[in-house]
Formats: C-alpha cells, structure tokens, sequence
C-alpha cells in the first residue's frame, strides 16, 4: 500500500510594484526659498491690480510708483539717514530686552525664590498693554530717544522671559536627577542640561521678541519724534503721500522677514541635533 502524500499549495509573494506602498505621514522634503513665495505672490497681485486698473492710484500707488518714490527717497539721502535711525533704536531696544529676558528667565526658572519674585511681576506687566506704558515714560524718561528704547526693551523681553521660563519648567525631571547622579556641579547641570534644554522655547521667544521690536518701533516712531521710518510715514500721511507711507511699509516688512529669516536660520544650526518635523 503506497501512502499518499500531499503537498501544501505554494503561496506566491506579490511583485515588489503590487505592493500597497505605505503613505509617509511628513511633511516631506523642505522646498528651497519657500518663504518667498507668498510675497511674491501678493507682489505679483497687487501689480496685476494696478495694471488693469483696479487699485485707486491714490489710495495703493502701483509697485513701480513705490520703487520709484523710495529710489529719490534714496538718493535724496532722507530715507538711508531715517532707516539707520530706526535701526539703532530697533537694535538698542533689542539688545536691552535680551539680556534682560534671558537674566530673568534663568532666575525665575532655577530657584524657587527667583520664580516667586519676578514670575508674577512679569506676568503683570504682560497683562498691562505695553503701548499704554507710553505717556507714563514719556513723563518720567522725557520724550527723547531713552522713552522710546525702553518700550521696545520692554516688547522684547517679555515674550523671551515666557518661553525661556516655560522651556526650563519643561525639562524633565529625569535629566536632573541623572545629573544629581553624576556628581555634576552647578555649573556643569547649567552648561550640559539646562542651556539645551531651554534652547528650543528661547529661539520661540527670541523669534518672537525680533518681530515685536519692529512692531513696536513703528508706533513710537510717530511720537515725538524728528527721524525714522515712522517719522517719515507720519509727515507723508499729513500731506496725503501714500507712496511714501508705503515705502516705510515695505521697508518695515524686510527688516522683519530678514531679522526673522535671520534667527530660524541661526536656529537650525545651534538645534541641528534635533529631529522634527521642520528638519
């Protein structure tokens, strides 16, 4: 009697090209100079606006109009003389809320005695509107340029001390006692867990901060003022020059993508070692 055997019927892979190919979930590949594109974008609408006459010249001048105006402004040597102005007012504000927001989110956030002492007190003065703070500076700092840098110090600091401090809040616990483990020395625990650890909240901070000088510089500039993109905006609004008011628009608007463009760009270098989805 021969014994049957069976064989067990073959099962056949499908071809590499059949298979269901899983959808990536990421972004994808970050696409060169994509931050341009809306501007020009809009740049581009707003001439083909102009062009078939939809805009009213008086109200939103053509972009070749503004290009036009803000060359003589140019080589007139009023607009270079108000920009450098702007820029030391913008860069001395900038500069004050700076180390101030770092030097208070650093004590606020590694002692529980600095956090009592100046965590509620900054959250006050954000609760105050800032611009409201300008007649009481003016009378107590005078209606030069100190009014001014201070406001925009003041801008400035505030969002650098909120995301410092809550990106120190943040660290997680672990790290610290692994440092305690270590045998790490305060300054070793502040070099090796915190600085690293408090980056990424700070560059959210200090992006933040750049756009509020610019913001900032563009109210007090029209307040008691002789010089600067916003002096100059306010005597063209006095005699009707909307071409000129748009030139300082648009020279605000370059300043802040650039000094933005600037920090995102400082920001991927110092945070290379982090994977997300930006990188």
């Amino acid at each position: 009697m021969s014994a049957v055997t069976t064989t067990a019927p073959a099962v056949t892979e499908a071809p590499p090209a059949v298979r269901r190919r899983r959808r990536s979930l990421a972004p994808g590949r970050r696409l060169p100079a994509t931050r341009l594109i809306g501007p020009v974008l809009l740049l581009a609408l707003w001439a083909a606006a102009s062009a078939a006459g939809r805009l009213d010249p008086g109200a939103i001048p053509a972009p070749w109009t503004v290009l036009e105006t803000g060359a003589r402004l140019w080589t007139s040597g009023t607009l270079p003389d108000d920009i450098l102005t702007s820029l030391q007012r913008a860069a001395s504000g900038f500069a004050i809320g700076l180390v101030a927001g770092v030097a208070l989110a650093l004590a606020a956030g590694l002692s529980r005695v600095g956090e009592a002492l100046i965590d509620g007190t900054v959250n006050l003065n954000r609760a105050i509107p800032t611009l409201g703070l300008i007649p009481l500076f003016i009378l107590w700092l005078g209606i030069g340029e100190t009014f001014k840098i201070a406001i925009i110090a003041i801008v400035v600091y505030i969002p650098i001390y909120l995301n410092t401090h809550a990106a120190l809040a943040g660290i997680d616990s672990r790290f610290v006692e692994l440092a305690e483990v270590q045998g790490l020395s305060r300054f070793q625990f502040i070099r090796q867990i915190v600085i690293p650890g408090a980056l990424p909240g700070f560059f959210v901070g200090l992006r933040l901060g750049v756009t509020g000088s610019w913001l900032g510089l563009v109210v007090l500039e029209q307040i008691n003022a002789t010089s600067g993109l916003g002096y100059l905006m306010f005597q063209a609004q006095n005699y009707g020059q909307s071409d000129v008011i748009l030139v300082g628009l648009v020279v605000y608007g370059v300043f802040g993508l650039v000094s933005d463009s600037a920090v995102r760009l400082i920001e991927r270098r110092v945070l290379s070692w982090r994977r997300t989805l930006s990188s």
